[in-house]
């Protein structure tokens, strides 16, 4: 009997403060097994018009965590979702400091027992009442993690602005919330962190520690190795492989006292402000090179990596269709004066040059707009796929027959190859290279991604060597005259091979329409399929009417301009159909940054592949290698977990992968060892053996 009088006596001492509690201006909570979830207010009511502070309360069980803006090498932060009436307007969370929490061989950024997030609310002018509503989504962590969500709901009325019994609270966090730093910051290339002005002293700080704002940047689990002198302190951090000195390293400075008081400051440093230490790079010869990937792989051997790998970029299946082009003018160059064998030599090289470089400075400005672009980035766009589709379409069909192009509109697109003139080997070169990117033939990953990451200069470079790989056969055969004396004369068979090589044409349209349906699923295929019929009905129009006069023409350049019309509204439907939802295959999981680092804290082995649908190369590696049954036995035996992650289209989390080990294309292949080791690089051409070798398996 006195057990039950217990139990009736704590439910209603729970009804009653939880009364309160809402009477405080706390929400209704939502309760999980790990936390208790609430909104809270700063004051009790609020004028109308005037701002301000809410907080996201999380009390978390005895050994669960939750993740700062940065979550450090795992983790994820939590999102809120706010519902506001009309005219009231709410800023992001005013993160506080988190604390550094090692997980295995990781370092995490988070919170643990009780932490609020403030952020600031604007009601509108009118004193109606106040409902404001919150999802709340967040990961929370133990020896596991687990990812929860719930909705929220907090009702407040005008007036009575007085602090709440929540008002402790904000306090609390203030206290750790960073205010702008007082001192100037700079970065050196080392990624040493200097912080300078007066009240910096052995005497006055004890310790002092950095947490980036954003990740991938230095080391997090590294020891950051404290230097103090009069009016300056440094800290030595450890750069991860995607630091740049000349990028700007923002963060929370946390300084603490010899009584253990602590301040938190937001800083921001760059190398700008030291420039005798960017000036002299022999003051830190041991780092500077791993800092300065032109100085780590050195700029002669960029090019030079650049240039044997345009070499080889003609070897690649992506190129072949474009070969059977200059195959075809080649063969109509026989005969000729070798002056006009250069000139179109000079023109096919002038044609690749130029679209490398036109390359270079759209990825040297999206970069420098901080977009995630990388090597074959174009085809990462649906419209693009679908549009060298239908060109490919069309070069075929020109070489099958079904129509030819006038002199005039041969000038203005890229079926010019076939004509002979200097002009068509001019867009050939141009094509050609659009369509070459996918494909990351050997020793061009790193010359690519040392440039990218390079200076402007640099960059261009490399690209512009990788343009004379690709160029330099064909004007070999053009200028030694003993090559082109061994090509065939010219005769009846050339139409024979033109209407043959209309077949590679065809090949490359089929597999930039399976792209295609990679990236947007069955509906690309069927607009795409859509789009080649109009295309075909657009060239037999031309076909027929060719050489007629009168309704005849005039009915065929109608039906022309129509199908034409019809194509443009496919790509116009292409570019707003969304993106296909990706399913693992071949036993993988689809790679994310947190499933990774989850698999890793539970000391599994880890293989991960970074491919793209457009990407020949890699799905010749999947079927020769990674699906190959004693691939997938040996896996499987040693309990390897594969993932997949799929860069058909932009995603920031696999670019941030692939800059973070020196790539800027795929395929990457990498083998995480178990027990928290360093990740293997494996070759970007594969075989069964060479992937059982490096697995161990």
């Amino acid at each position: 009997m006195t057990h039950c009088l217990l139990k009736v006596f704590a439910f209603f001492a729970f009804c009653l403060c939880s009364a309160a509690s809402a009477s405080a201006l706390e929400s209704a909570p939502f309760t999980t097994p790990h936390a208790r979830v609430s909104l809270v207010s700063e004051i009790d009511g609020f004028d109308p018009g005037k701002a301000f502070r809410l907080g996201l309360r999380f009390q978390m069980a005895k050994g669960w965590h939750i993740y700062w803006l940065n979550p450090g090498d795992a983790g994820e932060p939590p999102q809120l979702d706010l519902t506001l009436p009309q005219g009231a307007t709410a800023s992001g969370i005013d993160w506080p400091a988190p604390y550094r929490v090692a997980e295995g061989p990781l370092m995490t950024y988070s919170y643990s027992d009780e932490v609020v997030l403030p952020l600031t609310v604007t009601p509108p002018q009118a004193a109606a009442p106040l409902t404001i509503g919150a999802k709340v989504t967040f990961l929370i962590c133990e020896k596991i993690c687990v990812p929860e969500e719930g909705a929220l709901q907090l009702d407040m009325q005008s007036g009575h602005a007085a602090p709440s019994a929540e008002a402790p609270l904000f306090s609390a966090a203030d206290r750790r919330i960073p205010h702008p730093s007082p001192y100037a910051a700079s970065l050196l290339p080392d990624a040493t962190l200097v912080v300078a002005g007066a009240g910096l002293s052995p005497s006055s700080v004890k310790e002092a520690s950095f947490f980036p704002d954003k990740w991938g940047f230095i080391e997090d689990a590294a020891p950051q190795r404290l230097s103090l002198a009069d009016g300056q302190l440094s800290l030595a951090l450890k750069p991860a492989q995607s630091f740049d000195p000349k990028v700007p390293l923002s963060g929370v400075l946390r300084i603490a006292d010899k009584e253990g008081a602590e301040r938190f400051l937001f800083i921001s440093a760059t190398s700008k402000d030291l420039p005798a230490a960017t000036e002299n790079p022999a003051q830190h010869p041991a780092t500077f090179a791993e800092a300065s990937p032109e100085a780590g792989l050195g700029i002669l051997t960029m090019l030079g990596f650049a240039f044997l790998g345009g070499l080889i970029l003609n070897l690649m299946p992506c190129v072949f269709p474009i070969l059977a082009i200059k195959a075809l003018t080649i063969a109509q160059l026989s005969g000729h004066a070798r002056g006009k064998a250069q000139a179109h030599a000079a023109a096919y090289t002038a044609g690749v040059l130029f679209s490398f470089a036109g390359l270079g400075v759209l990825l040297l400005g999206l970069k420098a707009a901080g977009a995630a672009a990388g090597w074959g980035f174009q085809f990462q766009s649906p419209v693009f796929v679908a549009g060298m589709a239908f060109l490919l379409m069309l070069i075929g069909l020109n070489l099958s027959g079904v129509f030819e192009i006038s002199g005039r509109f041969i000038r203005a697109g890229s079926g010019l190859a076939d004509r002979g003139g200097a002009l068509g080997s001019f867009f050939t070169g141009f094509l050609a290279v659009l369509v070459a990117t996918p494909c990351t033939a050997p020793f061009m990953g790193t010359a690519i991604a040392a440039a990218i990451a390079a200076s402007p200069f640099a960059t261009l470079a490399v690209l512009l060597a990788l343009g004379l790989g690709l160029a330099t056969p064909y004007v070999l055969i053009a200028s030694i005259p003993g090559l082109v004396d061994l090509l065939p004369r010219p005769g009846a068979w050339m139409v024979i091979l033109k209407q043959a090589l209309a077949f590679p044409m065809y090949a490359a349209t089929a597999w930039l329409v399976w792209v295609l349906s990679q990236q947007i699923g069955s509906d690309g295929v069927l607009a795409a399929a859509t789009g080649l019929v109009l295309l075909g009905l657009a060239a037999w129009a031309i076909g027929v009417t060719q050489g007629r006069h009168g309704f005849a023409h005039r009915f065929g350049r109608a039906v022309c301009v129509l199908a034409l019309l019809g194509t443009f509204a496919v790509l116009y439907d292409i570019a707003a159909t969304p993106p296909a939802l990706v399913t693992a295959k071949d036993e993988a999981e689809p790679y994310s940054p947190e499933s990774l680092a989850a698999l890793r804290a539970q000391g599994r082995p880890v293989f991960v592949n970074l491919t793209a649908a457009w990407c020949v190369t890699c799905k010749i590696n999947e079927k020769v290698a990674l699906t190959s049954e004693a691939v997938q036995k040996a896996f499987a035996s040693r309990h390897i977990a594969y993932l997949k992650g799929d860069w058909t289209r932009a995603d920031p989390a696999i670019s941030a992968l692939l800059h973070q080990h020196g790539r800027d294309g795929v395929p990457l292949y990498l083998f995480y060892p178990a027990k928290g080791e360093a990740p293997v690089i494996l070759p970007q051409l594969l075989t069964a053996g060479i992937v059982l070798d490096q697995t161990g398996s």
